[in-house]
């Protein structure tokens, strides 16, 4: 399994407040929230900013790694030969 590192996109495993970037209220990351990782602290957490695509930020958290999961975008491994 890949580790989460700077840069990477992730999801949220469970639903997380939160307080605004901007306003500064209590908002709420729903489970499956897509954020962006700013900064991986040691594999135990990481900066996450969540902000809608070509948008402005909305939230930026420090999260457990426990509660993200790592997207990814491309084959990471072949199990064995294509049957057709």
């Amino acid at each position: 399994m890949k580790t989460i590192k700077d840069l990477n996109i992730v999801a949220l495993t469970e639903d997380l407040e939160a307080t605004h970037f901007e306003t500064k209220q209590i908002i709420k990351l729903s489970k499956g929230e897509v954020g962006t990782v700013m900064v991986e602290f040691d594999g135990s957490a990481c900066e996450v900013e969540f902000s809608p695509q070509g948008g402005t930020t909305y939230g930026m958290e420090t999260i457990p790694a426990t509660k993200l999961m790592l997207l990814h975008y491309e084959l990471l491994e072949s199990v064995g030969a294509v049957r057709r």
